[in-house]
This record gives structure tokens, sequence and C-alpha cells, in this order.
């Protein structure tokens, strides 16, 4: 890339040196994960730019529904709602969720240095120049210093094909319950800190972050709080002072997982990354005397 970009420069009897042009390059392919092909033409406009030379016009990018993304490193341009926001795993993150439309849902990535403002859970936008990855069979889009970020006075009306899930619950994760949000942008606040917006007067919320096993397989559920109420018997406001007479907010999470822990469940709601993102939740009765015996018989058979 660095003698394909050099040579272009020198048909304008530009000079300009390799270590100026793979740094510019690797800021590009490394940090905002920028595709080759896209990196390589940033880099050859900026220094014709920087000579006095008309450079190339920019690639465009290409209004599309979240279905019609079907390879990766295309330029696209997205009307979505924030479904959900996630703690990011690294610093170089600085939001990452799930975004929906009325074709499906994927996730996103804004990285740290796109200096790009924050998105609210629920909140609609366009997301104008972002790239199209893939991780372990999925698709997902990123946004970088070349993306842009535009609020929506519509609601996006989210489509969801509806999967379904049966099995125990096995694990109560980390972060269910009582948690607190940030006022801003709806992160989950770890000791009162948002890693975006520091230390703020969080929001309470109810939700359950839960795994579902069948014996065959595993399935992370996510469980709101208007179906989290209903399912345990408990509003958020009842959730807020049990947690103020123990003066932990464990509590609530304890009696969450005192009610749920082995029981089994059968859920249904759209599937996003690793999540199924439950819209109905109904606990699956117990074994009849019957089929426990209708069972042993089977297995003497084998």
């Amino acid at each position: 890339m660095i003698d394909q970009i050099k040579i272009r420069l020198q048909d304008q009897k530009i000079d300009v040196s390799d270590e100026d042009i793979e740094s510019r390059l690797k800021k590009l392919i490394v940090d905002f994960r920028v595709p080759e092909g896209e990196a390589r033409r940033s880099v050859l406009n900026y220094f014709l730019k920087e000579h006095g030379v008309m450079p190339a016009a920019r690639a465009s990018s290409e209004k599309v529904k979240i279905a019609d993304i079907k390879e990766t490193g295309r330029w696209v341009d997205l009307e979505v709602k924030v479904l959900d926001l996630w703690e990011p795993a690294s610093e170089t993150i600085s939001q990452t969720g799930l975004v929906g439309d009325g074709t499906g849902s994927l996730k996103f990535v804004k990285w740290t240095k796109s200096e790009l403002p924050d998105m609210e859970l629920g909140k609609s936008y366009i997301l104008r120049r972002v790239v199209t990855d893939e991780f372990q069979g999925r698709f997902s889009v990123k946004l970088n210093r070349t993306s842009q970020i535009e609020p929506l006075d519509c609601d996006i009306v989210i489509g969801s094909v509806a999967a379904e899930f049966s099995g125990a619950l096995v694990d109560l994760q980390k972060g269910s319950g009582l948690i607190k949000r940030c006022p801003v942008c709806k992160r989950s606040l770890a000791k009162g800190v948002c890693t975006e917006h520091g230390k703020v007067d969080g929001t309470y919320d109810l939700r359950i972050k839960a795994v579902l096993d069948d014996g065959r397989r595993v399935q992370d559920v996510l469980i709101n709080r208007e179906t989290t109420e209903r399912l345990v018997d408990i509003t958020l406001e009842q959730a807020k002072q049990m947690a103020m007479e123990a003066l932990d907010h464990e509590v609530v999470r304890s009696m969450i997982e005192g009610k749920m822990m082995g029981r089994y469940y059968t859920v249904t709601g759209p599937r996003v990354d690793r999540y199924l993102l439950v819209e109905s939740i109904n606990e699956m009765p117990a074994a009849s005397v019957a089929q426990v015996e209708e069972l042993l018989a089977s297995l003497e058979v084998a």
C-alpha cells in the first residue's frame, strides 16, 4: 500500500517519506479498523490535499437495512434504534451495544478516538458512513472518525424474528437485580461511576441477565424491568426499599436468584448477538410421574 500511494504521489511530483505514509495507514487500519482500501484512499487524499492537489472524491456510503448487510468492509448508512448498551471491554471503545431496525438487529462499536457523541438507550438515529464487520459469524458495524451520528425525530419500529428456548435457569449473572444507569447514556454504573461521564446521580432500573441450559446448549437471556417486575412479583419502588433497608443492592439479586434458580422456563424473543431479548417468559410445569417413568424406561432399554 505504501508503494501504491507513493507512485500516485510521484505522478503529482509530491515527495512523502515511507514513515509518514506508514504512520497514517497504521492509525486508520489499527486504531480505527478502517478497511485497507478505504485507508489507502484516505491517506492518498490527505497528502494530495496537503500539497494543494484536489483529492479524489471520497467513496460514498449507501443507505441500507440491517438485513441487507451480507459482507464486511462495506460503508453504509443505517436508520436504527438503540436496543441495549453494554460496558465497553476496552478503553479504546467509547460505546457498544445493540441497534435495530425493521429487518433485524446487530452489534455496534464506537471507537473512543472517533470523538463521536454517545447514543441514548431507546432513541433513534441515522448512522452515516459506518463500516460493516463480522465476528464469529455475526455481522456488526463500527463507527470511526469518518462516521456521523444524527438523531431522528421519528421512532424506528423494530422488527423481530422471534426465537424460542426452553431450559433450566442455571446462572444469574452480575448486573442483575437493582442497578443504576447513567442519566445521559443509560449505561449501567459501577459504584456510581459511568465509564463515559464519570461520577453521576444514576437512575434506578431492574433487569435480569441469566443463562438457560437445556442439557445440550446454553442461551444468555436479557429480561427488562417490566417483565422482571411481573416475574418475581416486585416493583422497582419495592426493590429500592428492600435495598435501602439492607444497605445493599445485592439483596435484590439474591431474592431473584432464590425465586428463579434451577426452575425451568420457556422464553421467546429476538436473538441478537449472544442474547435472547425476552419478550415473553413462562415457567414450565414440573415433569409428571408418568414422564419420569417413561424416561427411566427408555434409559433401561438403551
